[in-house]
């Protein structure tokens, strides 16, 4: 099984996943309180007994903040994830199966695009398109695809190539039958592992949009958004940068551990 080839430190993450899980789904479960309800005669608190994260400058629980916002970091950024992995479906397909003069089209134009970094690529399409959540999911999804495009042409071409592919189209396999039986399933496996990965890398860069300004307005609980609004009081409030920042990382890591392991367990 899949699991048992995790190993110790992917079941690790995987029990990691299904607390921000927990977190995204029922938030209410572990912080049942208000994250946008204000107290300000409680603000500025440190971490302790009431607030285990301590509060920010209007008194909002950081702790319950955090929670609330998982659904909102990791949702933008797993819905960017699909929109990227199904531009990059379409267009990895299509170079892959598709004639010459297809995929050398589409080959140049996805090594043009993988070469701009992702994060300056989605700050290109945020000026285009504006600030805010939905650009930032539009944005960060369309910089993503071609790395996934990229992906999965090259497994694509190697599939269609192999010899056992090559036996069935001799025994009378259409390309539908070829598709369905050969080449998706050999060719869809790895990009599993890969979106797993580019999940955690996506709510980085949702994080990061959101941080300079472009991404969820605030009081939005968002973790980048936090981090925008908490860097004022960076010297008196550490505690409202150090936590959303540490979910950040702890998510990411999570789904980067997971990723590989998964890829690992795959081969």
């Amino acid at each position: 099984m899949v699991i048992r080839r995790l190993g110790a430190s992917g079941l690790v993450a995987l029990l990691a996943l299904a607390l921000i899980l927990v977190a995204i789904l029922w938030p209410g479960l572990i912080a049942p309180s208000d994250p946008l309800a204000i107290a300000p005669a409680e603000g500025f608190q440190p971490p302790g007994p009431a607030h285990p994260f301590g509060t920010d400058e209007s008194g909002r629980d950081i702790l319950t903040r955090i929670v609330h916002g998982a659904a909102a970091s990791a949702g933008i950024g797993l819905a960017a994830t699909a929109l990227g992995i199904g531009l990059g479906l379409v267009i990895g397909f299509a170079a892959g199966l598709g004639p010459a003069w297809l995929d050398a089209a589409l080959g140049r134009v996805i090594e043009v695009l993988f070469a701009l970094p992702t994060l300056v690529m989605a700050l290109l399409l945020v000026a285009v398109l504006g600030a805010g959540t939905q650009s930032s999911i539009l944005a960060i999804g369309l910089a993503t695809a071609p790395g996934y495009a990229r992906i999965l042409r090259s497994r694509v071409r190697g599939v269609a190539r192999s010899d056992y592919v090559g036996y069935a189209r001799l025994e009378g396999d259409g390309p539908f039958t070829l598709f369905r039986r050969h080449i998706a399933p050999n060719t869809l496996w790895p990009l599993v592992s890969t979106a797993t990965l580019g999940i955690g890398q996506a709510i980085v860069w949702v994080s990061a949009l959101s941080f300079l300004g472009l991404g969820s307005p605030p009081p939005s609980p968002e973790w980048g958004a936090m981090l925008n609004a908490g860097r004022v009081y960076i010297s008196t409030g550490w505690w409202m940068t150090v936590f959303p920042g540490l979910a950040i990382v702890v998510t990411a890591t999570v789904l980067t551990v997971l990723g590989r392991r998964l890829a690992g367990a795959g081969r």
